[in-house]
């Protein structure tokens, strides 16, 4: 039997992403997601926890990660964990991040130059899909099914 390997975030970016070019040209972003989950404690005091993620984009993706993700920015992502090694004076390190599939931002605040709220796309599939899921979700709900009601 397959396993599975899927990791559902929603969270605020910690700083502005890292886009690099590989030697290859081909494109990565790399940034930090907070998650945040409250609770009472046995005394009934609120309390917060916070878990930070380092997340990974490839590809074409990058290019809408660049223009509209910045700090702060509430974002939802689909992914998978990946754990590798690297080797830092001499020891071996390890480190486990997500590699992103999709990404969908949310919310609102950030404005870009023209004045324009810059967070009002409702969602990107990652690098292989050429259509982005608010068309995908569009050409779906405005198809004419009104022959198969059932009632």
């Amino acid at each position: 039997m397959a396993g599975v390997n899927k990791v559902i975030l929603l969270g605020h970016l910690g700083k502005d992403p890292e886009i690099r070019a590989m030697e290859t040209g081909r494109r990565v972003a790399n940034f930090t997601l907070a998650t945040s989950e409250t609770y009472k404690d046995k005394n009934g005091e609120r309390v917060e926890n916070t878990e930070w993620h380092n997340v990974v984009f490839w590809g074409p993706v990058t290019e809408v990660i660049e223009k509209y993700v910045k700090k702060g920015t509430q974002i939802y992502v689909e992914g998978k964990l990946r754990t590798r090694s690297y080797e830092k004076d001499g020891v071996k390190r390890y480190t486990t991040e997500i590699l992103g599939d999709t990404i969908t931002l949310l919310g609102g605040g950030n404005k870009n130059s023209e004045g324009n709220n810059s967070n009002n796309t409702s969602g990107y599939t990652a690098p292989a899909a050429t259509k982005s899921v608010v068309e995908d979700r569009f050409e779906k709900s405005s198809m004419d099914d009104s022959d198969d009601l059932p009632f």
